[in-house]
């Protein structure tokens, strides 16, 4: 839960730690605001489908890890850099599992009120992590 004294990276990176690397998802009730809105393209609006979402990530990549590389706190924002890691152990995009290790950048920035955060937009390298698990030819 959000306190006087609890920055936004602080809430971001339980975001981040509890759900993306544990799939404690319950710990994010208390870091979204409940009509949050989701910018990312392919995400759901809502925080329990947006939970559902990763949480199929996470069966996907059961070793699914983000790495906080580097994060900046500006007005009511957080902007942070991101590495993801985690081997294709379930199906993904129409993929089946392929044993292959993954890693791919990741761009998010979400906005805060009241110590919620109220909106989300981010940018994950899609396609690297597709041509990472054989989706996508490489380079000629």
């Amino acid at each position: 839960m959000a306190t006087a004294t609890t920055t936004y990276e602080q809430i971001f990176e339980r975001v981040i730690e509890e759900g993306f690397n544990r799939g404690n998802f319950a710990a994010w009730d208390d870091c979204f605001a409940p009509a949050y809105a989701e910018h990312q393209f392919g995400l759901p609006a809502t925080l329990e489908e947006f939970k559902r979402a990763i949480a199929g990530l996470r069966t996907s990549f059961p070793d699914l890890k983000l790495t906080i590389d580097e994060m900046i706190t500006s007005g009511d924002k957080v902007w942070a850099r991101m590495t993801s890691r985690g081997t294709h152990h379930g199906p993904f995009a129409g993929v089946p599992p392929t044993g292959k290790p993954i890693e791919i950048t990741v761009m998010d920035v979400v906005r805060f009120e009241n110590n919620k955060i109220v909106e989300h937009w981010g940018v994950p390298d899609r396609f690297a992590l597709l041509r990472q698990i054989g989706a996508l030819p490489g380079p000629r």
